[in-house]
């Protein structure tokens, strides 16, 4: 059981690291005019992909379906390790055209229409805010799970004064994607201390999970053949993952995980808005793929361990990452996993919103108060310095 308030500074004392890590990427990466190691930081940035979703959610599905999460991962590698071409001529023609988000790239294709930009940004807005949501919703349930919460037991969030932990994590995030993600009037410019920050939240999201999977697979299995020989006699796992294959649901699933890799606002942030040259495509077409593996490689373990050893009903399947290590009485490996679902949701927020921001700014909000005339002619020709502002 861990204390509440334990809880509070784990939270903030870890999004205080982030704001290390990206005061100290504007203030080294910058200077250097963008080194050797720029390619490996754009890589692994784009393993913003991996929301809390992946970290708590791939887990819960496989439990409930066996292998159905896979396609989810199966498209992005095959879009960057066959696709990347296709990635590379998305870029040179976005930076051709000084293009600041998908809502500019898709409005490019259409004569640069600016009723295309305005549908697409409220299309992004609409289908992502509930997606950020989510995000907070896992922060919140994560806490839950490891202050000792379940459906049966009933837990008070920690919280400061009247605001809980949700709402002080919701609002240090705000705070960073407005001091690291709306430094520069120029949207193209890019934003190396934020990319350090996602890089870094990327490695420790692979490495908390990959810490969880090997503690769970040889404290409960005892090694990876007697987790094989369970998963072939064991009447509990045999129904979930001997489940008939269903190639239409892959295939759909396959398909439009491709696009999301590419398409979806943080993604095309951090793929061709964040890109500063063509080695950075070439370095992720195999690195990015390798990370996606890598943190899938103990999905089936983790799920398998839990169906066997949690009471069903006491916890949820997306929990089973946590109550896991808690079960087996690890406080370390407990709280190397409330850090990588910590990470994993911090970093989609920040992206997200930061995207959002600028669709939302340059697709509504200024061509709104142009066309109504809402400017003076001096506030119109000093524009540019109140685009901050409004991201």
């Amino acid at each position: 059981m861990f204390a509440g308030w334990a809880i509070v500074t784990l939270a903030i004392g870890y999004v205080g690291v982030l704001f290390a890590i990206a005061w100290l990427g504007d203030r080294v990466i910058r200077p250097r005019k963008r080194g050797s190691g720029r390619p490996l930081i754009y890589a692994l940035s784009l393993g913003v992909y991996c929301t809390s979703w992946t970290f708590f959610g791939s887990v819960g599905l496989a439990a409930a379906t066996g292998y159905d999460f896979l396609p989810i991962y199966i498209g992005p590698i095959l879009m960057f390790a066959l696709g990347w071409p296709l990635i590379l001529r998305i870029v040179r023609l976005s930076k051709s055209q000084n293009i600041t988000s998908i809502a500019d790239f898709l409005a490019a294709r259409y004569g640069k229409s600016q009723a295309v930009a305005a549908i697409v940004t409220i299309v992004a807005v609409v289908g992502c805010l509930p997606y950020i949501a989510l995000q907070l919703k896992a922060i919140v349930i994560s806490t839950e799970t490891i202050l000792g919460g379940n459906p049966l037991v009933d837990i008070v969030l920690p919280s400061i004064g009247f605001v809980d932990t949700a709402m002080i994590v919701a609002v240090i995030l705000a705070v960073f994607a407005v001091l690291f993600g709306t430094r520069h009037i120029d949207a193209t410019e890019h934003q190396d201390g934020l990319m350090l920050a996602v890089a870094a939240e990327s490695l420790v999201k692979l490495a908390t999970f990959l810490a969880v999977g090997v503690f769970v697979t040889f404290a409960v299995f005892g090694d990876l053949e007697a987790f094989a020989g369970r998963m072939l006699t064991s009447n509990i796992l045999e129904p979930v993952f001997r489940r008939p294959f269903n190639g239409t649901a892959w295939l759909t699933s396959t398909f439009l995980s491709m696009c999301c890799i590419v398409l979806l606002p943080r993604q095309f942030h951090v793929t061709v808005v964040e890109n500063t040259s063509e080695r950075e495509v070439k370095r992720a077409a195999w690195l990015l793929p390798l990370y996606l593996v890598l943190i899938n490689l103990f999905v089936v373990p983790i799920a398998a361990a839990g169906l066997l050893m949690l009471p069903k009903g006491l916890v949820e399947p997306d929990m089973f990452v946590l109550a896991l290590p808690m079960a087996k009485g690890s406080s370390l490996v407990t709280t190397l996993a409330y850090i990588g679902g910590l990470s994993a949701a911090t970093a989609m927020v920040i992206v997200e919103s930061i995207a959002l921001s600028i669709m939302v700014s340059n697709g509504l909000v200024i061509p709104l108060l142009l066309r109504n005339r809402m400017l003076g002619e001096a506030q119109q020709e000093g524009l540019t310095s109140q685009l901050l502002t409004i991201r």
